[in-house]
């Protein structure tokens, strides 16, 4: 389950659908690359059984992210990738595998990428989640009220209480072609699907042109995403 909409920046209710699927005895996996850098994350009050992020969504290097994982399923699981470090003995009859975390520790680890993770998460603590989330959100409240004053603009992501991420398609203009217009203006967004296929057959379109504001934007970028997406409408006139 997603914490966070990566194309709508929605915030799923997990805590409740953890409790349901858990009185049916259904372990869950929160999928929190979106949720990792915008919301106060405690795997033990949600009581997931699984909690996963990439390095990269929180600022970190690429080539690394990090799973949670309760004990109980850890142990249970068998290694998906050998190698040194990873096991306590073996003969041609058996393998006995190291203790948790080293048997899912193959090899040489990526330590750079460790270091490079551990200091982005360092980095956001010193900030602090609790500023970086309200700053965020009045991010994403006035560039939806710049947004909203532009006409034909379809706004998709609209919650009250969401993430800094949203869409938005220009009516009659292709999102690839906006998309590619905002790069020449230094803008960067993502066009596309956004891997949520299932997403945009819910609104009968064929992909959007996503933002993903975070906390070092600033009001004034907002203003220059507006005016260069004035820009792109005049440009296909």
């Amino acid at each position: 389950v997603a914490h966070i909409s990566n194309s709508l920046g929605t915030i799923n209710p997990i805590k409740k659908i953890i409790e349901i699927a858990h009185r049916h005895n259904i372990p869950v996996m929160i999928d929190g690359a979106q949720g990792i850098q915008h919301s106060i994350v405690d795997v033990q009050a949600l009581d997931c059984d699984f909690y996963a992020f990439s390095g990269h969504k929180i600022y970190g290097p690429t080539g690394i992210g990090v799973l949670y994982g309760k004990e109980k399923w850890l142990d249970a699981m068998p290694p998906w990738r050998g190698g040194g470090d990873m096991i306590k003995n073996v003969s041609f009859e058996k393998t006995t595998y190291a203790d948790l975390p080293f048997k899912y520790e193959a090899g040489t680890t990526n330590f750079i990428g460790a270091v490079g993770l551990a200091t982005a998460l360092k980095y956001l603590n010193h900030i602090g989640m609790p500023a970086i989330i309200d700053y965020e959100h009045e991010l994403c409240q006035y560039a939806h009220r710049r947004i909203s004053t532009l006409g034909n603009i379809s706004l998709y992501g609209i919650a009250p209480d969401k993430a800094g991420i949203f869409s938005f398609l220009l009516n009659k203009i292709h999102h690839f072609d906006t998309g590619m217009m905002l790069d020449k203006m230094d803008i960067a967004v993502r066009t596309g699907t956004h891997c949520t296929e299932p997403v945009m057959t819910f609104y009968g379109i064929q992909g959007t042109v996503r933002v993903s504001l975070s906390f070092y934007n600033t009001t004034e970028e907002i203003d220059y995403l507006v005016e260069s997406i004035n820009k792109v409408k005049t440009l296909f006139k």
